[in-house]
């Protein structure tokens, strides 16, 4: 077939399918992202027009809004569809740079097809081109190094035919998964090649489930056998590999304890018996007293972030750690013993060959003893209050209102520590989606878009603050445009009040996060109306100032993105110094002369440095 590079391009996303956790075929690659410029705009923007009706292209406002969204897809269909990002060379490529780590961080698939520079090189240096004096190769693409699973420059349009199974390789890889980039010089995308037909045959792409080495799960079994505390953490792996239901079935059999970690936040019921509560910082002081207590950790699916393990002290000194992960990078960490495989054909195996060992039912019953003791704990901070509401009650409110086909999101600052912390779930489904891999503001605004996208039920309510609000929200437009509705909860509490706590509660001066300490050449600073801003964005605007007024306006909220017809934005001024505590530590540089030093260096003490045993 005679096509263009990007003819051949597109052509070769509309064959590509996917199998979901529940057995649906839907496209791998559901919609492209696009803004165009010269880079992009005649090579690949007329081979997407081409095939508009197969393979949808939304229009977005900036190249890292647009990345985030699908990255926000990603994540709403357990990275089992793909969104595709396309921009021109430059600064619009540059912008995509963030979002890529994001992914690549949280290990989610991401397309990403800038555009780049002419390989005939006869109009250098053209416009938006950075020249390197020593190497006449390098474009601003070569950035995507740091932040992409992988990478290439299609210099000749024959080179898609052993690239493009390379970049299905990273995107549907459950070890490798994370962002892949093609770099797209803008001459190459209009060159034409005699392509063979099989490049563009309809394949499905299943989840790929490999299977632990025996000799690996006869180790973790002896190891578990042994233990006396075990304690079990489930990660995003069990999510993305549908393991939900196999891990509480394997609890249930042996009587080990639950916690989760943010990306694995949602997948146990909040009632049940076995479960502790979320792990670590932003967690629960429920599931970090059973971590400190376990002499035995099961970890699943995670890669054991600092939030988790408190900067590594939430574990006893002796702990032994039995990792399963899919990707081997993951497993060996801190001394543990590897099981590398699928989290739910691996939870199998392991079911099978511990036979009827049980842990012992005091070890057992003090997890739900724990866990009531923190329900009471987040009652009495969910519970009404004069004056304006903390992040807590707002997040109650948005709990108690949400079904089991609603999805909730936040990224940075303290909300996620009031939304893993506090959050009950019915479990089964995951319904959260914390980005706290990279901790990115303005994630909460863009990945709605795209979750809005992939949820075809049900409300997606994400919860920001007014600083990621002023950082990214050209996409609240994007999204109102396009008609897919979300429930945007603002809560303005005059600043990065979050930062600020860190700043403060460490013996820092107050400086630069709160507008109040923010240097200012103004008597009387304005202050952002996002009510105001959020409608001229076209959204349907609601307003509260106290606990009651947002619980009405929430429902009403709810009803307006029921009605499909764009975002809604619920703006409410809430309290800047009330926060959930779990009574963990996390590990920070502290000065000396700061008045925190001294715990900083008691906590250091307690940092848990694992050796294979």
């Amino acid at each position: 077939m005679r096509l263009t590079a990007a003819q051949a391009l597109v052509a070769w996303l509309v064959a590509q399918r996917s199998e979901t956790l529940d057995g649906y075929e839907v496209p791998l690659f559901p919609a492209v992202f696009a803004i165009f410029g010269h880079g992009n705009v005649l090579g690949l923007g007329t081979a997407l027009y081409e095939r508009r009706t197969e393979l949808p292209v939304w229009r977005g406002h900036t190249e890292q809004g647009m990345a985030l969204a699908a990255v926000g897809y990603a994540k709403a269909t357990n990275r089992r569809q793909v969104g595709v990002v396309t921009s021109s060379i430059g600064p619009g490529a540059l912008n995509m740079v963030t979002a890529a780590g994001v992914a690549h961080a949280n290990r989610l698939p991401l397309l990403l097809l800038p555009g780049d520079t002419f390989t005939g090189r006869a109009p250098d240096p053209v416009l938006q081109q950075v020249e390197h004096f020593g190497d006449a190769t390098v474009t601003v693409n070569d950035a995507f190094g740091a932040v992409s699973r992988y990478f290439d420059r299609i210099t000749r349009p024959e080179q898609l035919i052993s690239s493009l199974p390379q970049v299905i390789r990273v995107l549907t890889d459950p070890a490798d998964s994370g962002p892949a980039v093609l770099a797209l010089p803008q001459d190459v995308q209009a060159e034409s090649y005699d392509f063979p037909e099989a490049l563009f045959a309809p394949v499905v792409h299943r989840l790929i489930r490999p299977r632990p080495d025996q000799r690996a799960l006869a180790a973790a079994v002896t190891q578990l056998r042994a233990a006396h505390r075990p304690l079990m953490i489930l990660g995003g792996g069990v999510r993305y590999s549908g393991a939900g239901g196999t891990v509480m079935e394997f609890a249930e059999h042996h009587g080990v304890p639950l916690v989760e970690t943010t990306a694995g936040r949602t997948l146990v019921p909040h009632r049940h018996p076995l479960y502790a509560g979320p792990l670590g910082i932003t967690g629960s002081a429920s599931a970090n007293a059973m971590a400190a207590e376990a002499d035995l950790v099961l970890a699943i699916g995670t890669r054991l972030q600092d939030f988790t393990t408190a900067s590594w002290t939430v574990f006893a000194p002796d702990v032994r750690l039995v990792m399963i992960n899919a990707a081997r990078f993951d497993a060996v960490k801190h001394g543990a013993l590897e099981v590398v495989g699928d989290a739910d054909a691996t939870v199998r195996e392991l079911d099978g060959q511990l036979g009827q060992w049980c842990v012992d039912s005091e070890w057992s019953a003090r997890a739900a003893a724990l866990r009531t003791a923190w329900d009471t704990y987040i009652d009495a901070r969910r519970a009404p209050t004069p004056g304006l509401p903390s992040y807590a009650q707002i997040v109650g409110v948005v709990n108690e209102s949400s079904g089991p086909g609603d999805y909730v999101m936040t990224a940075s600052g303290g909300l996620p520590g009031e939304l893993v912390g506090g959050w009950r779930a019915v479990g089964g489904v995951p319904t959260m989606d914390v980005e706290y891999g990279f901790s990115c503001m303005g994630y909460e605004l863009t990945g709605a878009w795209g979750a809005a996208m992939a949820h075809s039920a049900g409300v997606v309510t994400t919860l920001l603050g007014d600083g990621s609000y002023l950082m990214l929200n050209s996409e609240l437009f994007s999204a109102a445009f396009a008609g897919h509705p979300f429930v945007a909860v603002v809560c303005d509490n005059d600043g990065y009040a979050v930062i600020a706590r860190l700043q403060e509660g460490q013996g820092g001066a107050p400086f630069n996060n709160f507008y109040a300490q923010c240097r200012t050449t103004r008597a009387d600073p304005p202050r952002v109306d996002f009510a105001a801003h959020a409608a001229a964005l076209g959204c349907a605007v609601f307003t509260a100032s106290d606990l009651d007024e947002f619980r009405a306006a929430y429902g009403l909220a709810r009803s307006a993105a029921r009605a499909g017809s764009g975002p809604v934005v619920l703006v409410v001024r809430t309290r800047s110094s009330v926060w959930t505590e779990a009574g963990a530590w996390w590990e920070v540089g502290v000065p000396e002369q700061l008045s925190g030093r001294a715990g900083y260096m008691e906590a250091k003490s307690r940092q848990v440095r694992f050796l294979r045993p």
